[in-house]
């Protein structure tokens, strides 16, 4: 059996390219790394390093062009700041709607797309890693339970049953995924989750903070941190 892994260099891409590494082999592992017009190339860099590491395939797309109409802060095109602070504090001025570093239905073309790749290569599993923290409060609702549900089914009937996605943490939080990370020895010290595309990450935008409290809730120094 193969698997395909969206990677993107972060902390939970990781967490799910060591599981699917200890399940079914490296030589069974693709990893396909996303580009959507971000601000940085840090995010692809540590993705690239992420790969090397475990020796697996590794696969690029440029989708870029999808999000050229969208102003979210994240994109290389938009004059928006990117929120300093975390996701709880940005949620109080959304009036209910997703934070301002959701890019509209990213994940969705992301498994949308790698869904045509791992049929191509003969995958039977994606895997994604959004994880419960991320969906809380409507933050980032392509990470929700309810979207996850609804993509696996949508790629599994239409690719004739052949395909269907993992997500190992949909309703975990982001201190367990790193807990899994640390059980499997991923190579923490290779990621990025820094918005900001900097020599050292901020500290202060959303993901960043998300970061540091899940290792400090294992007790454990960010291994990136130095």
């Amino acid at each position: 059996m193969n698997a395909l892994v969206l990677t993107s260099g972060g902390i939970d891409s990781t967490t799910c390219l060591a599981i699917a590494v200890a399940k079914y082999g490296r030589e069974h592992v693709i990893a396909l790394s996303i580009s959507y017009g971000q601000k940085h190339e840090k995010e692809i860099e540590a993705a690239k390093a992420v790969v090397s590491y475990y020796g697996v395939e590794h696969l690029h797309m440029d989708l870029s062009e999808m999000f050229a109409y969208s102003d979210c802060s994240l994109l290389s095109h938009s004059n928006k700041e990117i929120p300093l602070e975390s996701y709880a504090e940005q949620l109080k001025k959304t009036d209910g709607k997703p934070v301002s570093t959701y890019v509209p239905f990213r994940n969705g073309l992301f498994l949308s797309s790698a869904a045509s790749i791992a049929l191509s290569k003969d995958c039977e599993v994606i895997y994604y890693g959004a994880h419960g923290d991320d969906a809380a409060g409507n933050a980032y609702p392509d990470c929700s339970d309810a979207f996850v549900k609804a993509m696996n089914e949508a790629i599994y009937e239409g690719s004739g049953h052949q395909l269907h996605i993992e997500v190992p943490f949909v309703n975990k939080t982001k201190a367990e995924v790193v807990k899994t990370g640390l059980d499997l020895n991923a190579p923490y010290h290779l990621t990025w989750s820094c918005y900001s595309g900097g020599e050292k990450p901020c500290g202060v935008c959303g993901t960043c903070i998300d970061r540091a409290k899940a290792f400090a809730l294992n007790g454990v120094k960010d291994p990136a941190s130095d």
